[in-house]
């Protein structure tokens, strides 16, 4: 049902003019769905500046009833921020720095906060905020936290979950809730904060965080190794970990199809290598001390596993902008399979050590299921995360090939869950898999989920329709 002019006066009332947005036009940029695969509508974008002018929304829409999606920078790819009707609460004016306390290795942020912007302050301070992923331009802190996001650092750093203090959190009838201690030990009954991260802004609308920091880095090697097996991936890995440990930041798989289609498609991208390799690690070694001799360990490393046979070549980033050229052949993979035409994507995880055969096991399953299909697997490889993307067949009808998404789920997902693995790693549940959640989820687990759910939004007006099915009473 339309908003009443009633209630969208009473929002500008508490917003002002330039805060509510209901025209079409306006509106559009919001409603826009990352992969163009879903659609959303709603009938207002509110974007409240402070968390007391959201809190007063959330009471005002809690009252009527009216559904409400909070939205950072609107680059989920689950469709976790699609409306059907409603509001949509977007933080990007609740975007300001608060504090930065380099003693205490912590940051106060408000969660429309761009991701990068939080970077580069930590950096201003000598530190790091290690979460980095391919949307770190566009993506807010607010969405990485409600999605509880992964990123290249995984490895050495955790989940976006590891790297959160504190919290606060608007709930669904307006009250504010603030958890925003800085402290590393505090037992005081149920740690609350991990409620709301990765809860798909379900539970209630993060507002600001305390953010970890960590030492700013003062060496760096960035190495690209190119394979002749898809079992050596691991082979090195565990090489490279064993000479050097935590120094070890990001392990990178990517497969010759995905260094083939960005060098095609992505302007100013070249292969480094002579010859082309069948599998690709792209690795990184940081230290906060500068005298570290991460380049000797390395090589050593790499010096003995080619005369293992487990790498055939590999090259070395020798300035920054080498170091960056090499990780646009990983970050700009996804981009180049949209320019080939249809791409069926699956984030997944299983134990490490079964990461290769589950690339091999799943690769023979949608090859015999298609013949002419492409898989492009490339990802997280250190921490098990791999992006089994599957590029439709040369010459096929891109529509056609889309149309078949839903099979392939259910082959590479069986696969991954058969392995003890999950089919969502680090981009959500939203909408796109809300199916596969009740498919795979035990009963329990869902049981548990929609008690929470229940106690904290029982009219279903926090971001309806996500992770799971919910009737309000």
């Amino acid at each position: 049902m339309p908003l009443s002019n009633a209630f969208a006066e009473k929002l500008t009332a508490i917003v002002g003019s330039g805060g509510v947005l209901t025209d079409a036009a306006d509106r559009a940029p919001y409603e826009a769905e990352e992969r163009g695969l879903m659609d959303s509508n709603c009938d207002a974008v509110v974007r409240p500046g402070d968390t007391e002018t959201l809190a007063e929304i959330v009471k005002l829409c809690a009252a009527g009833k009216v559904p409400m999606v909070a939205m950072g920078g609107n680059t989920g790819l689950v469709g976790g921020g699609v409306a059907d009707g409603g509001v949509i609460i977007s933080t990007e004016r609740l975007n300001k720095i608060i504090k930065v306390d380099a003693l205490n290795h912590t940051m106060t942020v408000e969660a429309g906060c761009i991701l990068a912007d939080i970077q580069d302050a930590a950096e201003a301070k000598d530190c790091l905020f290690p979460l980095s992923l391919g949307a770190e331009g566009s993506c807010r802190i607010g969405g990485n936290l409600s999605t509880n996001a992964g990123g290249v650092g995984v490895l050495r750093y955790g989940n976006t979950r590891d790297l959160v203090l504190g919290l606060e959190v608007v709930l669904a009838d307006g009250r504010v809730w603030s958890g925003l201690g800085g402290l590393r030990k505090d037992n005081t009954g149920y740690d609350l904060k991990h409620l709301f991260i990765g809860a798909e802004g379900t539970l209630g609308i993060i507002t600001k965080a305390v953010l970890k920091l960590y030492p700013l880095p003062r060496a760096k090697v960035t190495v690209m190794a190119g394979l002749s097996d898809l079992n050596n991936i691991l082979a090195l890995f565990d090489r490279v970990r064993a000479a050097c440990g935590d120094r070890l930041t990001a392990f990178e798989m990517i497969a010759e199809i995905g260094l083939d289609l960005v060098v095609r498609h992505i302007p100013d991208s070249t292969d480094p290598f002579a010859e082309r390799h069948p599998w690709y690690v792209l690795l990184e070694l940081t230290s906060p001390r500068s005298g570290d001799n991460l380049r000797g360990d390395i090589e050593a490393a790499l010096g003995d596993a080619l005369e293992a046979g487990e790498i055939a070549d590999a090259v070395f980033a020798e300035s920054e902008a080498q170091t960056a050229a090499l990780w646009k052949l990983r970050e700009e993979i996804p981009a180049a399979q949209s320019r080939e035409g249809g791409s069926i994507k699956h984030d997944v995880s299983v134990p490490v050590s079964s990461a290769c055969a589950l690339v091999a096991r799943a690769t023979a399953a949608v090859e015999a299921e298609m013949p002419g299909i492409r898989v492009c697997a490339f990802g997280h490889m250190g921490d098990g995360n791999i992006h089994f993307n599957l590029t439709q067949p040369e010459g096929m009808d891109k529509q056609a090939f889309i149309g078949r998404w839903g099979d392939f789920n259910t082959i590479v997902h069986d696969i991954v869950i058969a392995m003890g693995g999950s089919f969502s790693a680090e981009h959500g549940i939203g909408v796109g898999k809300r199916d596969e959640l009740g498919h795979y989820a035990s009963a329990i687990e869902l049981e548990m989920m929609r008690v929470i759910k229940r106690a904290f939004d029982p009219d279903n007006i926090m971001n309806p329709g996500k992770i799971f099915e919910f009737e309000a009473p």
